[in-house]
């Protein structure tokens, strides 16, 4: 299944992942060296551990895995930042930026969020009114600022109006300001339909010039394109 893709290099793509890895390896040290670094529910661990059935060692096992796992989601989006940020044409601004990517070629400005339903509404609202205030600026004129969230129940590319909990409204309908799902913005920034798709079957061989396994395994899992199916479909 291994495919060249068209829009980044191997090279390129290698680095982003083995961003996400190290990110994996950082995380898992913190929580075998210090598993309480964050405060653990005591009476959380009693009722899961009693509904499950098992010790409270296990129990702590599967929280260590956990904490781990939180950390390595949270890296995915800045995997997607990476990429899109090495695609012709697009800039990754990286950390400390108030947009996370833009395209002087495609007049585009991006926030990339792997996630639709983990992003909190008053972060959504501070990332309308970043756009806001960017779109504003006369170097920005002819630019449409987006809300990129790679995850979403289906496709949609409409105007951003995330709600305001503070003044219980919504952010005003501004046809500059959008929100599009991962799938969708791939293939406006690629010209390629099934880019997202491609780099999810090119990310195996990757990976395992990085961390010793076999691809082919990961390929006939037949929960391998179910997952990806059930998330983009």
């Amino acid at each position: 299944m291994k495919q060249e893709l068209e829009f980044i290099t191997d090279e390129d793509l290698k680095l982003a992942c083995k961003n996400v890895m190290d990110s994996i390896e950082r995380a898992t040290e913190l929580a075998e060296n210090d598993p309480y670094r964050n405060v653990i529910d005591p009476f959380s661990a009693v009722f899961e551990a009693s509904f499950n059935n098992i010790s409270l060692s296990d129990w702590m096992n599967r929280e260590m895995m956990r904490q781990v796992q939180k950390s390595w989601q949270n890296s995915i989006g800045t995997f997607h930042q990476n990429v899109i940020g090495h695609i012709s044409g697009l800039e990754d601004l990286g950390t400390g930026s108030v947009i996370d990517v833009k395209s002087s070629e495609l007049k585009i400005l991006a926030e990339i969020k792997n996630k639709h339903n983990t992003t909190k509404g008053n972060h959504k609202t501070a990332v309308y009114d970043d756009l806001e205030n960017l779109l504003g600026r006369p170097e920005y004129a002819e630019y449409t600022g987006y809300y990129v969230a790679i995850l979403t129940k289906k496709r949609v590319n409409k105007p951003f109006t995330p709600s305001d909990n503070k003044q219980n409204e919504q952010r005003p309908s501004n046809s500059r300001i959008r929100e599009i799902d991962g799938r969708s913005f791939y293939a406006m920034i690629t010209n390629d339909e099934d880019a997202i798709q491609k780099l999810y079957n090119k990310i195996p061989a990757i990976i395992a010039e990085i961390k010793s396994f076999d691809p082919d395994n990961m390929y006939k899992d037949e929960l391998y394109t179910k997952l990806f199916d059930e998330a983009f479909k």
